[in-house]
């Protein structure tokens, strides 16, 4: 059987398959429903007892694996305040706050050289010793929800203290970036080299910086503290975003987008655009929802007839690899794709049904013979270690995107 055969037994075996088609809106208790399941398995099986997102389960082996854990948890967190705002189920704003208090428990206050940052360990491929700027900044939106819908301001406090330090000390105004890694054993920021790129002579500042807009950091930062400087950061970036995007509407310069391979990662230019619909609420310039929609054009490409995105896709015609589903790709472009629409994009609209069709469709049963999986939507990643082992996972992001995606959709089918 091929890989991408057997992925799809192994995915599709116990899913709840309703009959609907391709562009027909989903029915309101339907959503409601997806809502509630999803919101169940983030809330009891994805977050541990300590507040931590579970991350990766390792779908050969039945255990979970550790992968950027504060930006998948404060995701994590997000899912669950969007969906006790449809539901008012106090126990998934309760789990949040649980995720949230882990969370700042990151904070380092011990070490002058890095007092306000977080310690955001990246895990995986680098390990314990280092932290990376958009291993914060990416669960930061769920960290200043948990603010605005608690009214407790510890969390955006801690947030914003991070992101003060990340201003001070990655911040390379001139050149529209930040640097992306801090050794924690030394405190120090790499400017010169990334273990992201080791063994790589000769590294470029692309190869150690990027935009990083990812989680629009400095944008809530602003809303919070009130300080122009944060504001300025995000506008000066979001510029920079403007100027380095290219033809194709995507940044094929920074990883994890491949210049060479042609290839662009399933979330990595949808965080950009979504930083640049904040950028356009903040100026009500509408060159950066211009930029925005370049790239909604792309992953409206990139999705299948049937809703799907795979988490490799290409630029110069080569089919994507089908033994990666990326549900939280085909939720997160749908939440672009609302917000375009909202703003008077309807082009895409066709591909925001299609999204919620497949989230829908695509979501393991709630009594699925494996505990881990029950209510999850798919989001598979196939690799291979260094020992030839296939590591075959399925995501937490899959779910918390969703999330996100549905408690969206409820408010946008609404209006149609």
């Amino acid at each position: 059987m091929k890989r991408n055969k057997l992925l799809t037994a192994l995915c599709l075996g116990a899913m709840w398959m309703p009959s609907l088609h391709l562009n027909a809106q989903v029915a309101k208790p339907d959503v409601i429903k997806a809502i509630n399941e999803c919101a169940t398995y983030v809330a009891n099986t994805l977050i541990d007892e300590k507040g931590r997102s579970r991350c990766d389960y390792n779908l050969t082996e039945g255990k979970w694996y550790d992968y950027e854990v504060p930006w998948h948890t404060g995701q994590a967190i997000y899912a669950l305040l969007e969906a006790y705002k449809k539901t008012n189920n106090k126990h998934y704003l309760n789990v949040a706050e649980r995720g949230g208090k882990w969370w700042i428990s990151m904070e380092i206050k011990d070490r002058p050289e890095l007092k306000g940052m977080v310690a955001a360990i990246h895990g995986d491929v680098l390990g314990q010793d280092y932290a990376v700027f958009a291993t914060v900044s990416d669960g930061t939106p769920g960290i200043y929800e948990l603010s605005r819908v608690t009214k407790n301001p510890v969390y955006a406090k801690v947030a914003t203290n991070a992101a003060k330090w990340m201003m001070e000390n990655m911040y390379y105004p001139e050149q529209g970036v930040c640097y992306d890694v801090i050794d924690l054993r030394t405190g120090k920021v790499l400017k010169d080299h990334s273990p992201f790129w080791d063994g790589k002579q000769n590294q470029t500042l692309f190869d150690v910086s990027r935009p990083n807009t990812e989680g629009w950091i400095f944008a809530d930062a602003y809303e919070f503290s009130k300080d122009e400087k944060f504001k300025q950061a995000h506008i000066n970036l979001s510029n920079s975003l403007l100027e380095k995007q290219g033809a194709e509407g995507v940044w094929m310069q920074f990883m994890p987008n491949s210049v060479e391979e042609r290839s662009f990662h399933p979330r990595f230019s949808l965080w950009y655009a979504e930083s640049l619909v904040h950028t356009y609420r903040l100026t009500g310039d509408r060159k950066y929802l211009e930029a925005a929609a370049r790239t909604a054009r792309v992953f409206a490409k990139a999705q299948t007839k049937d809703g799907t995105i795979f988490y490799e896709n290409f630029l110069n015609g080569r089919k994507p690899d089908k033994g990666s589903i990326t549900g939280s790709a085909v939720s997160l472009a749908g939440i672009l794709w609302m917000e375009l629409s909202d703003y008077g994009f309807k082009e895409f609209d066709a591909n925001i049904q299609k999204s919620a069709l497949w989230i829908i469709k695509n979501r393991y049963a709630t009594n699925h013979p494996d505990p881990n999986l029950r209510g999850a939507v798919v989001e598979t990643r196939t690799r291979f270690n260094k020992e030839g082992k296939a590591w075959l996972t399925n995501r937490d992001i899959g779910t918390s995107f969703a999330l996100r995606f549905l408690a969206d959709y409820l408010d946008w089918s609404a209006k149609k």
